[in-house]
């Protein structure tokens, strides 16, 4: 009787605590939650299982993916995701060097803003300008990265997930309580070259059998100051990157409920304030910069799933987001003193997903999502945007033993309006997608896939109003994906190899209307065109191989290559040219190895040759850039309190490079990781 009253007890409390969290939320115009099944199965979050399931989801996946977790994540040398995603093959980093510079990532030449990024199942907006910085999230905090060519398949998801031509799905840490553990403690510090430090604290609580919550919050601080050699003329030139210090906070709080065994709920909050220096491209010998950037991001978000019945399920999701950024340049003056820019942006969103089980074999989806974007400015006569947007999404698939096929409609409906200037025109587009994984013999773990996409993505606020550049009258940019592969995954219980998984796939991009800055009078003063139409043939493969040599030692490799032909076929474009930054051939490798407590690692990335500007000549030619990476970490057999220790040397070979043009990446640098976990045991009560 008391089992009972006290489960009831828990019920009615994560009711409420649910409620208060909400509420708030839903007056806002923000409902709640839920992630697919393959996401919430990703909570069990020890490396074995997280593993396990990855392994068939790789193989039958009808899109490519490539998945980092757990232990992986924790040997790539990386300080933030944007240092992860180097390792996936058909990215292109866009680094501006430094810790505190702005990282953004081009998914197959597609462009930064075809690429949407999902946190915990819950889109990462920036109306301002489509990029998402992923240097501000830190993989202490990561438990998994996954990249997703077209979308991620499945018919339980928000209407959003359908809405990209690429998507990077990074799942944050939950509480997870071993061997009777009632709370579980991480800090820790890192500290390096730099001036870098870098502390970090997580706690996990239980409350209930039902309940539990979870907060982590970090700092960095760094000067970022380093040396780089510059060849200028006949002079080859010592000097140190200037205004590169950095300075942010992070902290997030979850709660994570479960009801029964057919419902589960979660709600996040977040926050992040920054202050740092912009360093200035090195051209005509100057080296000393003085313009900074603030920025503030703030969301809280909610996610629901319930399964209603063994053949329907629901889901529902929200969010609401406030952005600040202000940007100082002492260096241009205006009547007010000199250029001092602040722009707030605010989001609400509200997602409901439906799928049902028609039959054994085939499921159908229904997703509906609204967003609401504002935008405000300090500037003259800004044009103080408001967008809103409508997606609906019908979803079917198809799974059978040897056969995965999906189909799926993306409606679009977008309003906008402005105080100033002439508005830009409504619009509505209805997009579809196809895709299927076959393997063609029961016997053999290879599986065929293929999927076609039609998408496009808005203009930003900043292409159509930003006061320099804006263009009111531009029209969406289209892309059209193809794309072959085949993929195999396999577990062996004896022998050096344990698990082996390789996919390799060839594709097509064609993207028209694409939306490009041109020069005009002056460098100060760009204008947003649609110019260029662009083709993009690809291919790239990956490899994974983990195993195990006699009782102790294991190992795991990762091999990605990719080969890209991005070529503009715009009438009177000089032919195959290859547009900027893009690479021919690029690739990485990596390899750990862990004997008891102690574990090394080593990774190599490699960008082949590019051209900094459209037309492919000497003066636009970008050299090849390599890194090496070493990384030696202890940390004892698990136990209820564990200390772990890395030590990391990052470009070893002292390599000079640039990502960007005239942004010189770090030489040879160090990093030093403390952390200590410990467990603390639930308070046992007597049952009466």
């Amino acid at each position: 009787m008391f089992n009972r009253h006290r489960q009831m007890t828990i019920r009615k409390l994560s009711w409420y605590l649910f409620i208060y969290f909400f509420v708030p939320t839903c007056q806002l115009g923000v409902p709640a939650l839920a992630q697919s099944d393959s996401l919430n199965q990703a909570r069990q979050l020890q490396e074995i299982q997280v593993r396990e399931r990855l392994l068939p989801e790789l193989k039958r996946s009808s899109v490519p993916v490539q998945v980092l977790s757990g232990q992986q994540l924790q040997r790539l040398h990386s300080l933030s995701v944007a240092d992860a995603v180097r390792f996936f093959s058909g990215v292109q980093l866009k680094d501006y060097g430094g810790i505190g510079g702005l990282k953004t990532i081009n998914v197959r030449s597609l462009g930064s803003s075809q690429v949407n990024v999902f946190y915990d199942g819950i889109q990462l907006g920036n109306m301002q300008n489509g990029q998402v910085d992923l240097g501000r999230f830190s993989l202490d905090n990561m438990e998994a990265i996954s990249l997703f060519n077209g979308q991620k398949p499945g018919v339980l998801l928000p209407a959003k997930a359908y809405a990209s031509a690429a998507s990077v799905y990074m799942e944050s840490r939950v509480p997870v309580f071993d061997n009777g553990a009632g709370a579980n403690y991480r800090a820790g510090v890192r500290a390096g070259s730099y001036g870098l430090f870098n502390p970090f604290f997580a706690t996990e609580q239980k409350i209930g059998r039902q309940l539990a919550a979870r907060i982590s919050t970090e700092l960095t601080n760094a000067g970022g100051h380093y040396t780089f050699r510059r060849r200028i003329g006949s002079t080859d030139t010592a000097a140190v990157r200037q205004n590169t210090d950095i300075w942010s906070f992070r902290a997030e709080a979850g709660l994570y409920g479960k009801i029964e065994e057919k419902q589960d709920w979660q709600v996040k909050a977040y926050h992040y304030r920054s202050e740092r220096g912009l360093p200035r491209a090195i051209v005509t010998n100057r080296f000393e910069a003085r313009q900074r950037q603030w920025d503030e991001n703030t969301f809280i978000q909610a996610k629901f799933r319930e399964k209603i019945s063994d053949k329907m399920s629901l889901a529902l999701a929200g969010k609401y987001s406030h952005d600040r950024l202000k940007y100082v340049d002492p260096e241009i003056t205006t009547d007010a003193g000199f250029l001092n820019n602040e722009f707030t942006s605010q989001e609400i969103y509200a997602s409901a997903t439906a799928s049902y089980l028609i039959c054994s074999f085939f499921e159908m989806g229904l997703s509906a999502d609204y967003l609401h974007n504002r935008m405000q400015a300090n500037l003259y006569r800004f044009p103080f945007p408001t967008r809103q947007t409508l997606l609906g999404a019908a979803v079917g698939r198809i799974k059978m033993p040897r056969l995965i096929g999906e189909i799926n409609l993306l409606a679009t409906a977008v309003d906008e309006h402005v105080r100033y200037y002439q508005q830009a025109t409504d619009f509505r587009k209805l997009t579809p997608s196809v895709s299927f994984n076959w393997q063609p013999l029961a016997v053999l773990p290879v599986h065929i896939r293929a999927f076609y996409k039609e998408i496009f993505r808005m203009p930003t606020f900043n292409d159509l109003y930003y006061t320099f550049s804006g263009n009111s009258f531009l029209r969406p940019e289209y892309a059209h994906q193809f794309d072959l592969g085949m993929t195999t995954a396999n577990n062996f219980k004896n022998g050096l190899v344990r698990t082996l998984d390789a996919q390799a796939d060839v594709y097509f991009n064609k993207i028209t209307d694409k939306i490009v800055a041109v020069p005009g009078q002056n460098l100060f003063r760009w204008s947003m065109t649609n110019l260029d139409q662009v083709e993009i043939r690809g291919a790239e493969a990956n490899v994974r191989l983990s195993g195990q040599v006699g009782n102790r030692l294991g190992y795991a490799l990762l091999f990605a290559y990719t080969y890209q032909e991005a070529i503009e076929t715009t009438a009177g474009a000089e032919p195959r040219q290859q547009i900027p930054y893009i690479p021919r051939h690029s690739g990485s490798f990596t390899v750990s190895a862990d004997y008891g407590p102690a574990g090394l690692s080593y990774s190599f990335v490699y960008t082949g040759e590019r051209y900094a500007q459209k037309a492919n000549i000497r003066s636009n030619y970008l050299q090849p850039w390599y890194t090496h990476d070493l990384s030696l970490h202890f940390q004892p057999a698990p136990k209820a309190r564990q200390l772990s220790l890395t030590l990391e040397v990052n470009n070893l070979l002292n390599q000079q490079y640039d990502v960007i043009k005239n942004f010189p990446m770090p030489g040879r640098n160090y990093r030093i990781g403390l952390s200590w976990q410990f467990q603390k045991q639930e308070r046992k009560t007597h049952e009466i």
